[in-house]
């Protein structure tokens, strides 16, 4: 061969092999990806550290012979005076890490160096009605890009080089009420969403997107009565009109899918939770002695939905709280696991008060138990899934009281920010145990008159929230789900409000109001590592594997709904300070060694 000709073959070689790493390059992120991103350490993909939301991680670098060693690396701040509550989950991929801050921003962070790549801030219209702070709980991967959603309820896809929008789709009217908080679901090249606004009349929906265009593929109404689409066309009826809410009540339904939902591969299903029936006003929905051919349960709110992930039909459902009159809402994370007899389940903690177990295949209810003390407004749950009402324990009708204003007043247990809120738990594949934040608290509640007006809040309730003990409020519980058995309960002085992650080397981290980021041991709940951030901590840890090297990150910044709405709760915790810093921490190599 001719020096001409050799290298004519070389630059075609290298132009071969530089189109085919362009390609690869350009390919991005994968559905094989996010199928596997919990067992690959060295990116974090999707919310929950892998679609089924069990937060845990395959790593034993760091372990409970060695966590003392883990020290900080970097801090990044979000900078501003747009700090209030940082409930996000960080994401990493390709050496970057992306983090939602609270007013609907979100910035690309060097992982090594916590330098500023980028920054996003959404361009928020005056008069958006958030719930519960302004608030963002994290983003998604696929492709090339980064999906997030924003507080005037849309969805919004970056360039994850550059920030760029390449769409920036509706969800909904925020000047309804509607708003979103939660992290994208991607399933199959489909960008799944819920929405929020559970307190203003919404009806609550999840929607999917193609990923590259923003495309509405189909959406799925929760609240029966409503009609859902598929391809741009009406597809089917959410459950049957009027079979379980009275008159046009409906219409108006709630059950907001505020908290997003998982994904179960092995059964190849969407699960969302939806929100509380509006209004709070249990009395206006035929929730009473229900009338003929009306049950008064009210579907699907208070519920959980499995969805066909291709079409947006519903597969099954299972309600928590049929006609719920405390807002216990039924939207808390649903986390596939398998039971010590091999049997593949779902596990939930509720608002109400109780964990449940659930069949995977059909969501059929397996068995509940108080994870709460104290409860006031059910007994226990029957042999039929259904809770075993205390009557009197139900707000009272204004209609019954002499001057028709307010209702009987009663004191419930838990509070309607729940035995659980928003703040995801986590389940260990190392100790089968899942690890629950929850708090200890009831409230005054009554019932008020009330009518739908378009974004205007809907309660028909007032509440005041108080402690029920003296020493603590937040509890972290280890609860063996095949039993219902708690086997450790951590305390903490204030509400815990954060998320839990678990790790292969048998540690669980989480924050706490005061600030503290803590690891506990897996087994026994002692408390082996502390770090002070400088602010509350409602956010969820993750962690990650770089150059070796083990690392644990968790935003700090005080914020969410108890300062808001935590009533006496609130007032006890008033001195704590807002913030907005992203902390990683690492485990140097040479004591990653002496495991």
């Amino acid at each position: 061969m001719t020096k001409f000709a050799t290298t004519w073959a070389s630059t075609a070689l290298a132009a071969v092999l530089s189109l085919s790493m362009t390609a690869s390059v350009s390919a991005g992120v994968t559905e094989e990806d996010l199928a596997n991103d919990q067992m690959t350490p060295n990116d974090i993909l999707t919310n929950g550290m892998g679609r089924d939301l069990q937060r845990y991680s395959p790593l034993d670098t760091l372990n409970k012979d060695n966590i003392s060693g883990l020290v900080p690396a970097w801090a990044f701040s979000f900078g501003g005076e747009k700090q209030r509550g940082q409930e996000t989950q960080p994401l990493v991929y390709d050496g970057v890490m992306y983090v939602t801050g609270s007013y609907s921003r979100l910035y690309a962070i060097d992982l090594k160096t916590g330098k500023e790549l980028w920054q996003y801030d959404a361009r928020l219209p005056e008069g958006i009605l958030p719930c519960c702070d302004v608030i963002n709980r994290g983003g998604a991967i696929y492709g090339d890009n980064i999906y997030f959603g924003t507080l005037d309820a849309r969805i919004v896809a970056l360039d994850l080089k550059t920030g760029d929008v390449v769409w920036n789709k509706k969800i909904a009217d925020y000047k309804e009420g509607y708003s979103y908080t939660a992290a994208p679901l991607i399933v199959n090249g489909l960008v799944v969403t819920g929405n929020s606004g559970g307190e203003f009349g919404v009806v609550g929906e999840v929607q999917a997107r193609d990923a590259e265009t923003g495309d509405l593929v189909w959406t799925r109404p929760v609240i029966e009565g409503h009609m859902g689409t598929l391809n741009g066309e009406e597809s089917t009826m959410t459950g049957e009109l009027n079979a379980t809410w009275p008159g046009d009540m409906w219409k108006t339904g709630g059950g907001a899918t505020w908290l997003g939902g998982s994904y179960d591969a092995d059964t190849d299903t969407l699960v969302f939770g939806a929100g509380n029936p509006s209004p709070w006003n249990s009395h206006l929905r035929g929730a009473g002695t229900p009338t003929e051919g009306n049950t008064g349960d009210n579907l699907y709110a208070a519920s959980r939905l499995g969805i066909d992930p291709a079409s947006g039909e519903i597969k099954w459902h299972y309600q928590t709280t049929p006609r719920e009159g405390w807002d216990f809402d039924g939207v808390n994370e649903v986390i596939p696991f398998v039971d010590k007899d091999g049997n593949k389940r779902f596990a939930t903690a509720d608002r109400n008060g109780f964990f449940y177990v659930l069949n995977r295949e059909d969501g059929a209810f397996v068995q509940a138990t108080p994870f709460v003390q104290n409860i006031t407004w059910a007994s226990g749950i029957g042999e039929d899934g259904r809770p075993i009402y205390i009557e009197e324990a139900r707000p009272g009708d204004p209609a019954a009281a002499a001057d028709g204003d307010k209702g009987e007043m009663i004191f419930s247990v838990p509070s309607f920010l729940g035995g659980k809120n928003w703040m995801p738990m986590a389940y260990s594949q190392k100790s089968e145990l899942f690890y629950v934040p929850s708090n200890e608290w009831g409230m005054d509640i009554w019932n008020e008159p009330i009518s739908y007006k378009k974004g205007a809040a809907y309660l028909g309730a007032g509440f005041t929230i108080k402690p029920i003990f003296e020493d603590y409020i937040g509890s972290l519980k280890a609860i063996d789900p095949n039993t219902g058995e708690i086997k450790w309960d951590y305390h903490n002085e204030a509400p815990l409000w954060g998320g839990v992650m678990t790790t292969a080397g048998g540690l669980v981290f989480f924050g706490t109001p005061e600030g503290e980021f803590k690891a506990l041991d897996d087994e026994t709940g002692e408390e082996l590592w502390s770090f002070q951030t400088g602010s509350g901590i409602v956010g969820q840890p993750v962690t990650f594997e770089m150059d070796g090297e083990q690392y644990v990150t968790v935003a700090s910044g005080w914020g969410g709904a108890v300062p808001l709405w935590g009533g006496e709760v609130a007032k006890k915790v008033n001195y704590l300070n807002q913030g907005g810093t992203v902390w990683t921490f690492k485990l140097p190599k040479q004591l990653a060694a002496l495991k």
